[in-house]
């Protein structure tokens, strides 16, 4: 089997909240079969998709609760420094809670992260050694 992730599902405890959210923050639209239950978005090969936490949890045979970190981060790449500003003070300005703000990276890069309205994290980054093919898909070499 070719190995592939194919969907990411969060849980949002206000759907509407979220879908708003991710609208106004990353001027992303839902896709094709996004409804009042469950929002899907469109990420170039894979399916970035928004449903309620307490049904998510209860799919998955697991608590609801969360606390602290979960151990996971998603992450927006961009081409530039200036991009991943600019999308940052964005997503600040629409609802997103800073977690930390753009800085150097160690590594060489240049990164920030923000929390979303059900406090899932993400980082924007930008990497002088990262390419991206036409569709915007990170490529690993």
């Amino acid at each position: 089997m070719k190995p592939r992730l194919n969907i990411v599902t969060v849980g949002a405890n206000n759907l509407k909240q979220s879908r708003e959210f991710y609208r106004r923050a990353l001027s992303w639209e839902p896709a094709k079969g996004s409804d009042e239950n469950i929002v899907f978005y469109d990420q170039s090969g894979i399916v970035f998709a928004l449903y309620p936490l307490d049904k998510l949890a209860e799919d998955a045979e697991i608590p609801a609760d969360r606390s602290g970190f979960s151990g996971v981060t998603l992450a927006i790449n961009l081409e530039s420094k200036d991009a991943v500003d600019q999308l940052y003070k964005q997503v600040i300005e629409n609802g997103g809670k800073s977690l930390v703000e753009p800085r150097k990276t160690f590594w060489g890069g240049y990164d920030c992260y923000f929390a979303d309205p059900d406090g899932h994290s993400w980082e924007i980054a930008w990497a002088p050694f990262w390419k991206f093919d036409d569709n915007g898909s990170l490529i690993l070499e």
